[in-house]
């Protein structure tokens, strides 16, 4: 008796081949997982846990702007309102437009020198109030990279670069 099925189909459709394919499949949902969980060196799905963090804002094309590549984020600007508030804080840093270090944190650090208060949320961003002197800012949702949400406020510092 000849036997119905061709031996390509009975290797497509044999039990090794079945659990080969889920393996694949099982391997894949659980990078996934450890990806999203952050369970993974230098792989970050959410935002940072750190209580205080810290970039290096620069001058360029006329604006502040900053790197993190640990949260994918290169020459990200800052604008309407929060240029302004950095002058403010890098008025005593000689030659702060090379580079000065930003320390920031939804809680107070001992030295932080001003405090940022939530006013509105607005195009995926969040406008604050600098209470001394009197301004407001929007920080864009780059912001999402280090909050789950936008803190009621922020507390901030600026150090020269060492």
């Amino acid at each position: 008796m000849e036997n119905d099925v061709s031996p390509a189909t009975s290797v497509a459709h044999s039990p090794l081949r079945r659990f080969g394919l889920m393996a694949v499949v099982l391997v894949l949902v659980g990078v996934g997982v450890a990806f999203q969980q952050s369970w993974l060196p230098g792989m970050r799905a959410g935002p940072r846990a750190n209580a205080i963090m810290v970039i290096s804002p620069y001058r360029d094309q006329g604006t502040w702007v900053f790197d993190d590549p640990s949260v994918g984020l290169v020459k990200e600007p800052f604008v309407a309102g929060v240029p302004e508030m950095i002058d403010v804080l890098v008025a005593d840093i000689p030659d702060a437009g090379d580079g000065f270090r930003l320390l920031f944190s939804a809680n107070p650090f001992p030295g932080h020198q001003k405090k940022l208060r939530w006013l509105r949320g607005d195009s995926g961003g969040n406008y604050y109030a600098l209470d001394e002197p009197p301004m407001e800012g929007w920080i864009c949702p780059a912001m999402f990279k280090y909050y789950s949400k936008a803190p009621d406020n922020l507390y901030v510092k600026a150090e020269p670069l060492r």
